[in-house]
């Protein structure tokens, strides 16, 4: 009896703890929620400007302002406490000085930097950010990561919410397609799918590759436990012509989004230069992440943090490719493979820590998944298959091969003979749900 009576108090302590902590939860994410609806509007504000420079020069140039009719990101988690991307951009509000929102990403600039041709010559590229639409007027702080690591502020602008000026994005022009609905916008990690490539009579086609698209995505781990978490939209919207363009084949076809093989002359890399198009699709809908889909069977794709991704859909790879893609541009992974020529120039700086979760040069490795590596477990780690199925520290990564380390001999965001995430890259994303859905 007496055990029997500490067994039930024990039951009603943890009971009380747990309601208890809950209560907390619940009080937390009302007083975020609060916080949003004191600072915002339940739409988007869109900053378009152009990101010009060279290897060692960078500037901005505002375009324009815009306003979104959605807003599809979190309410409570308004501050990136990731610090991921190459670049972030904070928002204060301009009366108290408060920090009301923030975000880290990449962009092709941030890519091309690196290449051989910003040795000799400069360029300009669009890029866009979005944020909560401001109640107040508010400073935005942009800021680039320095060859060491450190964010350095470049450029500021105050926007005041009712300036004329901004612009209202037009009523939606393109149908839009509910594809999977799980859950509340602001609860949920939405993905809006765009068409590349496809005419007025592929829309049909569109609909079965983004419905191959969502499968491939969901047989991967952590993504079939984590379904629920995601919603999926499509914008119906139409090219003249299909395919994609193909320099060095002599083929442009006349498509929407002007998506291209052999950027930054990398045959395989296929992205878009066209940003700003890009967000005036996106814009149909509550979104998080962008992925294009490019209506053609060449083997090709690419994907940026906090950017968009996109992958081909005729290629027998495709479900691998989107996967891989959307590792980078939703959990900013980085490559782990070193054997594959790429167009970059010293992408990495050796003598820091990457800030790729998946990725170390051992400055800082205590920052990483140290947590996951089994005592017995050399650092690093000989690359042999002894070691297949343990999480260690194996050279070679981030297009290197000596002085980059990686998590696992294989993984997909290594190679596609791989058919799963490795738990680093697991854990990565898992984060990164909670951090778009709590």
């Amino acid at each position: 009896m007496f055990k029997g009576r500490c067994l039930t108090a024990y039951k009603m302590t943890m009971l009380m703890k747990n309601t208890l902590c809950f209560l907390a939860l619940m009080l937390s994410s009302q007083l975020l929620i609060a916080q949003f609806d004191t600072f915002f509007h339940d739409q988007t504000l869109r900053i378009d400007y152009t990101h010009a420079g060279t290897a060692t020069q960078e500037w901005y140039a505002l375009d324009q302002i815009l306003a979104e009719p959605f807003w599809g990101g979190s309410k409570t988690n308004l501050i990136d406490t990731l610090y991921f991307g190459k670049y972030f951009f904070e928002a204060f509000d301009k009366h108290t000085g408060e920090l009301i929102y923030s975000r880290g990403y990449g962009s092709l600039f941030g890519e091309w930097q690196t290449t051989d041709e910003a040795g000799y010559r400069s360029r300009s590229f669009q890029e866009t950010v979005i944020m909560p639409y401001p109640k107040h007027e508010t400073v935005i702080v942009f800021s680039s990561r320095n060859r060491q690591g450190i964010l350095d502020s470049i450029y500021s602008l105050t926007v005041d919410p009712d300036d004329y000026f901004i612009k209202a994005v037009q009523p939606k022009k393109w149908p839009v397609f509910e594809l999977e609905i799980n859950a509340p916008t602001e609860h949920a990690v939405d993905i809006v799918l765009l068409p590349d490539g496809y005419t007025a009579y592929e829309m049909d086609k569109f609909i079965h590759d983004s419905q191959v698209f969502a499968e491939g995505l969901f047989s991967f781990q952590p993504f079939t436990s984590l379904r629920e978490k995601f919603n999926i939209r499509l914008v119906l919207a139409v090219s003249n012509e299909s395919g994609a363009i193909m320099p060095a084949d002599s083929i442009w076809p006349s498509t929407l989004l002007s998506s291209s093989f052999y950027t930054f002359d990398s045959e395989r890399y296929c992205m878009t230069a066209e940003h700003k198009k890009i967000r005036d699709l996106a814009s149909h809908v509550p979104y998080d992440q962008i992925f294009v889909l490019l209506n053609t069977e060449k083997y090709g794709g690419g994907g940026i943090y906090n950017f968009y991704c996109l992958s081909t859909v005729d290629h027998p790879l495709f479900s691998k490719v989107a996967v891989h893609e959307f590792g980078h541009g939703f959990a900013g992974l980085g490559d782990e493979y070193f054997d594959s020529s790429t167009a970059y120039e010293d992408f990495y700086n050796l003598e820091i820590e990457p800030w790729e979760p998946n990725l170390t040069t051992l400055v800082d490795f205590g920052k990483k998944w140290t947590y996951l590596i089994e005592p017995d477990t050399p650092v690093p780690t000989p690359d042999t298959e002894e070691y297949n199925d343990h999480i260690g520290v194996f050279e070679g990564g981030g297009y290197v091969s000596k002085g980059m380390y990686r998590s696992s001999r294989n993984c997909l965001m290594n190679s596609f003979e791989s058919s799963t995430f490795c738990a680093v890259c697991n854990e990565a994303i898992k984060k990164m749900v909670r951090f778009y859905t709590d």
